[in-house]
């Protein structure tokens, strides 16, 4: 059988930009590069209040809540729609911190925090529904509840937080409150 003469047999024998070069001429090496056009950001990303955790596919969390939505364990009164956005954020901040895009734990972990599984307090669940309403329209009610979210719990697989997770939901419920406060007007 004839090989068809476009495709190259091996990767060595692949063409290379020399080959377009006349004879005697070479690439020259690379130069330095530095950040120097407007809009680059000098120093590296930003941190701090309101901006959020930076990571490679970060929105792809949404399509994982979106497939968990069926799981999620609503509290009377509460709206998928918000709760989604908050599972959705705080999945996305665990991503980040190992620096991949999210996967299903990261969306366990969120869901698990807060109480989104089954199996939380009563008035944990009546506080969650009351402060977390609207907030998939309000992006800084998303991230009071991301924030409030210790890290180093969130980075914890979802089977090791378990054990773990009413201190975690206290410390997320006291310093969300402390935060909700001064954006309620």
């Amino acid at each position: 059988m004839p090989t068809d003469p476009f495709v190259v047999p091996s990767k060595g024998d692949a063409p290379r930009q020399q080959q377009n070069l006349a004879p005697g001429v070479t690439l020259p090496p690379a130069q330095h590069w530095t950040a120097d056009r407007p809009g680059d950001l000098h120093g590296g990303q930003p941190r701090g209040e309101m901006l959020g955790s930076p990571g490679p596919n970060i929105g792809y969390a949404l399509a994982l809540v979106h497939r968990a939505q069926d799981r999620i364990a609503l509290a009377p009164h509460e709206h998928i729609d918000d709760a989604s956005a908050v599972v959705g954020e705080i999945a996305m901040k665990r991503a980040s911190s190992y620096g991949r895009a999210p996967v299903m734990p990261d969306i366990e972990c969120a869901m698990l925090v807060l109480g989104y599984q089954g199996g939380c307090a009563p008035d944990f669940a009546e506080w969650r529904a009351q402060e977390i309403e609207g907030a998939h329209h309000e992006y800084p009610r998303r991230r009071v509840f991301c924030d409030a979210v210790p890290l180093d719990a969130l980075r914890l697989a979802p089977q090791a937080l378990a054990p773990r997770v009413e201190v975690v939901r206290l410390e997320l419920r006291t310093a969300a409150e402390r935060e909700l406060a001064t954006l309620t007007p």
